[in-house]
């Protein structure tokens, strides 16, 4: 056995000094660390909380639509190294600090060149500091002094102590200065280039790259000539270092530094500040809008509204239908334009409707069995107990059909049909279809509320005509996708098709109409305008396959603008829309199975098949929901007078018998009546083959001679007026209703001029030359007409 050689004293001593080496190490290790923990736990990190910062509302690609600068002021758009280019990471870590995943914090060597060139020329040449170091001064104000120096180094390490080095990469991006308010690269890209982050090209990324160096005296918008040059710096570092490749490098450098004026992006600005108002605490909203076309509508609403009336605004909501989701949203014409009160947003303000909840209630008489689409309605003056609607142009058409009432916005034929429908029920049936609408404070439904004698939202219609696109759901507009649409049954989905369809064929946008030309269609259009009373709201709704198009234009103060109205002032701005929005996509509603078209007969209203030859004067194509033919309205008050087929007993000369007075050779005959209204405008044929037979001598009287015969007194048919020589001033002629015992409506070529009661005077204006018409119309349909020429 081989002994084992005793220890040297040389060995062992040393082993004494390393073994006392290796205790002080440790030792000075141990004080090292818990200087750090104690330092560390005494002058703690005061990291930017997560939510700090901007808020910025996203369009749906992530284009910035608004952002709201937090309480310094600051523009921030929160982002992640995962959401920036590669381009922009590879220039950031090659020239600010190529070794930054692989130093802790700090970079020995670097500092010690950057004393070294300091310690030479006499001023700092090269920093030293590391990407952490930077995040340490960007998130605490550190002096730029020895003892700065030291306090910088110390907080980099407590950084790379507590935080991963992709949580102080996201602190650089989202902090860096950028100049100005400017913080983080995302609100840089965007606040100078116009773009995000993640679509940087090469030369861009050098650029914001180097920037925040010295972001007061690069800044590309103030100092175009010192931005390139350093961006050039960063480039030719990048092809030295071999990261991009000399080609890469001098395509690079021919871009040119185009920056544009430093300031916020402002697109859908009261709906960025809506959604902000509703998640205060968010600071990445997405919202829905389309940002392209946002920026192309606020530019046409922009151009429209500069032919117009000062203090005029405008508001516009477009949605998808198949969404709900809104694509355009413009609360105002101008926001920052206090005389067209550009604060208030008139998507969301409630407004009086006008005449566009007119679609809703045909649409509800439909699905109730009351009409078609051919329906006979009357336009005349009519007492709905005490109520007496007027149309807008203030003439009277007659015998009308249900479609042409509602094309033609007539106001008392709708009146007339929310009377059968009810006012309370037609309120209730809106809101349960989720359009609400406002009645003053202890008013209760009634028939003004069809002709806008309540309050809605623009954005509450849009979301109801939506219905007409999908079957008769409607839905409420989606601002970011997490709301809710809300669908909820409005119609059938036949009676949203008929009403479609109506809308859709108005004739005066066809060819020889007053909006002939007025649209470019790419899609079938069914529209309906609105004007609120004193010409205060002007509307237009624009449905097609894919969208639902909704414009509002006047005062939001609620003063009147006389002369703009729905249809001269709103519908253009909605065409205009229409043709600037995508064609293509949406779906096509097939005729529903309950919808077929038959021919009835007026003024019945019944089967053309099932009504004699001899009681059908009219033959209409008629749009029917579930078979049903309901017979014309009949009239009130007016009992047996009243519209509809009549069944007479007559002698063998035709004369009427009554009661109970009878002939040798009595038969039986039927009349198709009008109603008693529309009697004045149908022609020489018709008022014939509807009048009453004489009664037969020796006969007494009966109800059917309900209408007394009143006549014209003060004017005869056939004579020509002249005015007086050199008189500028109108005709008039003062008129009287011989026979009537109740209130006379008096109608000037189909225009209402006034009412008188019995035979007293009522005295018309004749403004201009030419053939007129005065009619005498009484409640019970009796009517008296006189026409005659005026001389120029």
């Amino acid at each position: 056995m081989t002994a084992i050689p005793a220890a040297t004293p040389l060995a062992s001593t040393r082993r004494s000094r390393a073994c006392r080496w290796l205790r002080a190490v440790l030792i000075t290790v141990g004080v090292l660390l818990l200087a750090a923990f104690v330092l560390d736990h005494l002058f703690p990190l005061h990291l930017p909380a997560p939510d700090t910062g901007s808020t910025v509302v996203l369009a749906r690609d992530g284009t910035p639509l608004r952002a709201f600068a937090d309480s310094d002021g600051v523009w921030r758009y929160p982002t992640t190294a995962s959401k920036v280019s590669p381009l922009y990471l590879k220039a950031l870590l090659t020239y600010e600090d190529r070794w930054f995943y692989r130093h802790p914090g700090v970079n020995p060597y670097a500092l010690l060149r950057g004393l070294a060139g300091g310690i030479a020329h006499g001023h700092i040449v090269s920093g030293g500091s590391t990407l952490t170091m930077q995040v340490a001064r960007i998130i605490e104000p550190i002096p730029h002094t020895f003892r700065g120096k030291l306090v910088q180094i110390f907080r980099a390490l407590q950084l790379e102590a507590h935080l991963s080095k992709a949580q102080i990469l996201d602190l650089y991006l989202n902090h860096a200065p950028f100049g100005g308010p400017i913080e983080g690269v995302e609100a840089a890209s965007w606040a100078y280039l116009g773009k995000p982050a993640t679509r940087l090209s090469h030369a861009e990324a050098a650029l914001l790259a180097v920037l925040p160096q010295s972001p007061s005296r690069l800044r590309p918008d103030r100092h175009p000539q010192a931005a390139r040059a350093a961006r050039d710096k960063v480039l030719r570092r990048m092809r030295d270092l071999g990261v991009w490749s000399a080609a890469e490098v001098r395509d690079a450098a021919i871009e040119p530094v185009v920056a544009r004026s430093l300031r916020a992006p402002l697109s859908a600005a009261l709906l960025a500040e809506r959604l902000h108002r509703e998640q205060p605490r968010a600071r990445r909203i997405t919202s829905t809008i389309d940002a392209n076309l946002q920026r192309a509508a606020e530019d046409r609403v922009s151009t429209y509204l500069s032919r117009l009336p000062s203090h005029t605004s405008a508001a516009l909501l477009v949605v998808d239908n198949a969404t709900l989701e809104a694509r355009i949203y413009v609360g105002t014409s101008d926001f920052a334009n206090p005389q067209r009160h550009g604060y208030i947003d008139m998507v969301a303000a409630p407004r009086s409707p006008g005449s566009t909840l007119k679609p809703f209630l045909y649409g509800l008489a439909l699905d109730d069995g009351l009409i078609t689409s051919q329906s006979l309605l009357v336009d005349a003056p009519q007492d709905f107990g005490g109520y007496k609607p007027g149309n807008f142009d203030e003439a009277f058409s007659g015998p009308v059909s249900a479609a042409e009432a509602l094309q033609r916005s007539l106001n008392v034929p709708a009146v007339d049909v929310l009377d059968r429908v009810g006012p309370a029920r037609f309120m209730a049936r809106l809101a349960n279809g989720g359009l609400d609408l406002g009645l003053p404070a202890g008013a209760q439904p009634n028939l003004s509320i069809v002709l806008g004698g309540t309050a809605t939202r623009l954005e509450n219609l849009v979301g109801a005509y939506t219905a007409f696109a999908n079957d008769g759901i409607a839905g409420t507009p989606r601002y970011t996708t997490e709301q809710p649409a809300r669908p909820r049954r409005l119609l059938s989905s036949g009676a949203a098709w008929i009403i479609r369809d109506i809308l859709a064929s108005n004739p005066a946008d066809v060819e020889g109409g007053p909006l002939a030309g007025a649209i470019n269609r790419h899609a079938t259009v069914a529209w309906k305008t609105g004007t609120s009373y004193g010409y205060r709201d002007a509307w237009s709704i624009g449905v097609t396959d894919r969208w639902t198009v909704g414009v509002w234009i006047g005062r939001p103060d609620g003063t009147p603008s006389p002369g703009q109205y729905g249809a001269v002032t709103a519908l253009p701005l909605l065409f205009q829309i229409v043709d600037m929005l995508p064609s293509r996509g949406g779906h096509a509603r097939a005729q529903p199975a309950s919808v077929s078209r038959r021919d009835i007969c007026w003024p019945l209203g019944g089967a053309f098949e099932n009504t004699p030859a001899s009681l059908c004067r009219q033959r209409r194509s008629a749009w029917v929901l579930d078979d049903a033919l309901p017979p014309t309205f009949a009239e009130r008050d007016l009992g047996a007078w009243s519209a509809g087929l009549l069944s007479l007993r007559v002698d063998a000369k035709g004369q009427r018998l009554s009661g109970a007075c009878h002939a040798a050779h009595e038969r039986t005959i039927q009349l198709a009546r009008w109603p008693a209204l529309a009697t004045p405008w149908l022609g020489v044929d018709d008022r014939a083959a509807a009048a009453l037979p004489p009664l037969a001598p020796g006969c007494a009287a009966d109800s059917l001679d309900r209408a007394t015969p009143i006549r014209i007194a003060g004017l005869a048919s056939g004579v020509t007026l002249r005015r007086a020589p050199n008189s500028d001033q109108p005709l008039r002629v003062t008129l009287r209703a011989l026979g009537a015992d109740g209130e006379v409506q008096w109608l000037l070529d189909g225009r209402l001029q006034g009412s008188s009661v019995g035979a007293a005077a009522q005295t018309i204006a004749l403004h201009r030359a030419g053939p007129h018409t005065v009619t005498a119309l009484t409640g019970d349909g009796a009517f008296s007409a006189v026409r005659f020429h005026v001389a120029n």
